[in-house]
């Protein structure tokens, strides 16, 4: 059977498809939570990051920065490992939920750092004009900064979403059925003679997810770029 064939095989055989296609869809739910969640954490650890230095703020940066520093400075493969084994190893526990906070925290780390550079990119110009015109911080940040701190960190966020989908690959090493664990089944469990066509498959929806999410943030670099010009 050549390679042709055996693709052909695995997409009109119902123990096959059936498989990548439950696979793929427990890698779009956990990538899709884990993004949602990294952003929300992300944000908000940047924001406290750029925070007045207050006493209570002082407190929370420290915290930040030693979650920062430990998460970017450990294998996400390590802390995907403790999340399951040590901290959430309560009977019963969702095992996808487990995932999608284990990948939603590490994701959480890099965020922050990219938003943060992103508003700390905007010339202070910007601030100090805000607050020339009477505006209070939290409107220059909310009207003036953060729309153009966006328009800096779309890309570096958008490649760190790319990175995510793409780590989430590892849950099969802690045997969550994802879509690698499929192409590994499929491969295992058929007469294809090895496991070069189920984890090319595997590769090739791999790629379209990152081409259409490439696609979707490229569309609106543009049309961020073509509001800069009206």
């Amino acid at each position: 059977m050549n390679f042709f064939e055996g693709v052909y095989k695995l997409f009109t055989t119902e123990n096959y498809v059936t498989p990548f296609f439950q696979g793929l869809s427990a890698t779009l739910i956990i990538s899709v939570a884990a993004a949602i969640l990294g952003l929300l954490l992300g944000t908000l650890v940047a924001m406290v990051s750029i925070g007045p230095n207050t006493p209570l703020m002082k407190v929370l940066k420290f915290f930040c920065k030693i979650y920062i520093t430990i998460i970017r400075g450990t294998p996400m493969a390590l802390q995907l490992f403790i999340m399951f084994y040590v901290i959430f190893t309560f009977r019963g526990f969702p095992e996808s939920v487990t995932a999608i906070i284990a990948f939603g925290v590490n994701s959480g780390a890099y965020v922050a750092e990219n938003i943060r550079a992103g508003i700390l990119s905007v010339d202070i110009g910007q601030t100090e004009a805000g607050r020339a015109l009477g505006l209070t911080s939290g409107i220059t940040m909310r009207k003036i900064i953060i729309p153009q701190a966006i328009k800096n960190v779309i890309p570096t966020i958008g490649n760190e979403l790319i990175a995510l989908i793409k780590e989430t690959s590892i849950v099969s090493m802690i045997g969550m059925y994802d879509l690698t664990m499929a192409a590994k089944i499929v491969g295992s469990g058929n007469n294809m003679a090895s496991y070069l066509i189920p984890m090319s498959v595997a590769a090739l929806f791999y790629l379209a997810i990152v081409y259409l999410l490439t696609f979707v943030i490229k569309r609106i670099e543009g049309r961020l770029r073509a509001s800069d010009k009206r």
